[in-house]
């Protein structure tokens, strides 16, 4: 069945196309009875607009693309969530996207967003990310573009982040503040920023406590879908390497979930024997026994906020006013569970 059309619905009440198009979108001009007779012969007709035409004449297509390493990560659900709550109120469509930590597939991804002519992106990178040229160039295009949480500091343009090194300085400060004496970290990998920004927070923790930085109690991480096995097979590796550890600052809730697990296994006791903090506050964390302290990162306010700086440059592109790029940090805080000493 063919779409219903202006030209269909005039001809059904005798009135002009003119006239049609001005009752649809509420002309002070046509009557009030008009309009509301159009509306209803409009629905009774299945009428839909022509998203296409609406688009040329506006400029606007109404959606954003939403690109992020992955979709089932508890964080970014809520990242997610947050940004669809603020489209929907401004009327717009978002097309998610999910890069599964691939550089190549980033690349292609923002590549299809730009050939359906959003009206702006929002990006949060993939681990695998270290060549920033598809990300300029999106800039240069005019295109809007805001990153959130894993981020480029050299790409210039609006960013949504938390400030990881001073959470991960916290995390690892509050095992000190418990009595810990040999802290290990499970880091995440080279790239992205924020997992060197943790690292570096921990590192930094350790110095200012004069408690001497030890490479060797650093395990690496992909943070990639095997994050829970990661943790379980690093905290065996740790067991096996270093029998003096007391406590241990990790990059994220789901590697501190699987190394919590594999602890319980070994008869390991948390935390008389090992304390633990963790990064992100995932639901796992307050459900698992012993419940886990952790780092609360806020998801939903991320994703409304980085809508919200997405949002206001495209209607200020659209104005040709000056853009400000501007980079906001939001609050974290530790919350303290039954993996760590009182």
């Amino acid at each position: 069945m063919k779409p219903v059309t202006l030209k269909q619905i005039s001809e059904t009440l005798n009135i002009s196309i003119t006239t049609v198009s001005k009752a649809l979108k509420d002309y002070p001009d046509v009557s009030k009875k008009t309009r509301k007779l159009v509306r209803e012969t409009a629905e009774t007709l299945n009428y839909k607009p022509n998203s296409f035409a609406v688009n040329l004449r506006t400029k606007e297509s109404k959606t954003i693309g939403l690109i992020i390493p992955e979709v089932v990560h508890h964080f970014f659900s809520s990242v997610i969530k947050g940004i669809i709550a603020q489209a929907e109120k401004k009327g717009y469509l978002v097309i998610i996207l999910q890069s599964n930590e691939s550089y190549e597939l980033e690349k292609k991804q923002l590549d299809l967003l730009l050939s359906k002519r959003v009206d702006g992106i929002l990006i949060s990178l993939a681990n695998g990310t270290a060549d920033y040229k598809h990300l300029n160039n999106i800039i240069e295009l005019e295109t809007p573009l805001v990153m959130f949480d894993k981020i480029a500091k050299i790409v210039n343009c609006s960013k949504v982040i938390i400030d990881d090194r001073k959470a991960a300085y916290i995390a690892t400060q509050h095992l000190i503040d418990i009595g810990c004496k040999r802290i290990a970290h499970f880091r995440g990998p080279m790239l992205p920023q924020n997992s060197i920004d943790r690292f570096l927070g921990y590192k930094k923790a350790l110095i200012d406590n004069n408690m001497p930085y030890d490479a060797s109690l650093v395990y690496l991480c992909d943070c990639s879908d095997k994050s829970f096995e990661e943790g379980r097979v690093n905290a065996k590796k740790l067991l096996e390497d270093h029998n003096d550890v007391d406590g241990i600052f990790i990059n994220t809730d789901m590697v501190a979930i699987g190394a919590l697990t594999e602890f319980n296994r070994s008869g390991v006791k948390i935390p008389e024997d090992i304390s633990i903090v963790g990064f992100s506050n995932w639901f796992m964390s307050s459900v698992i026994s012993p419940t886990l302290t952790t780092i609360n990162q806020p998801g939903y306010e991320m994703g409304k906020n980085a809508f919200k700086l997405l949002y206001k440059e495209i209607k200020d592109r659209k104005k040709n006013k000056p853009i400000n790029y501007k980079n906001l940090i939001l609050d974290t805080e530790l919350v303290i569970r039954e993996s760590t000493k009182t």
